[in-house]
């Protein structure tokens, strides 16, 4: 599983013209699901978005996790979006590859299972969690925060 996790004030997701999601400060996830991903993965991947900490605190360091904010009594919330085309791979010719992407599926059903874990971990800190739509034309408008961005990948995890 790939993420590219931004640090945004806002971030907000549209289908058809319609509003989806939207949230102020946090994280705006954009989540690529592989065809050997499964639960350890979410999991794996759920855990540490929740818990990065690259918030500033007081000082201007970036010292502070998602709860760490709550408890400083700012509010918070993730979106996250599936996105497979960051399963692709250009190593060889012009064209992306998609063999590593997870089928549609199967794909789904994992995307669901990192929402769920998400959730649960931010449940108790009254995080904000939103989604796109799956396979859904969307359109993602975000104000990063820096920018600030960080990749995650369930697979590098030494």
């Amino acid at each position: 599983m790939r993420c590219v996790v931004q640090r945004v004030l806002e971030s907000s997701v549209e289908v058809g013209g319609k509003l989806v999601s939207e949230i102020g400060e946090g994280l705006n996830v954009l989540v690529g699901i592989g065809n050997d991903d499964g639960d350890k993965d979410c999991e794996y991947i759920a855990e540490k978005l929740v818990n990065l900490r690259i918030f500033e605190d007081s000082e201007g360091k970036t010292n502070l996790s998602m709860p760490d904010i709550v408890k400083a009594g700012r509010q918070c919330g993730i979106i996250l979006i599936s996105q497979f085309t960051l399963m692709g791979d250009v190593r060889h010719g012009k064209r992306p590859s998609f063999t590593e992407a997870a089928a549609p599926q199967d794909a789904e059903s994992i995307y669901l299972k990192l929402v769920e874990c998400v959730e649960k971990l931010c449940k108790p800190y009254d995080i904000k969690v939103g989604r796109g739509i799956f396979r859904a034309d969307m359109k993602v408008k975000i104000i990063n925060d820096g920018p600030f961005t960080i990749l995650l990948d369930s697979k590098k995890t030494f």
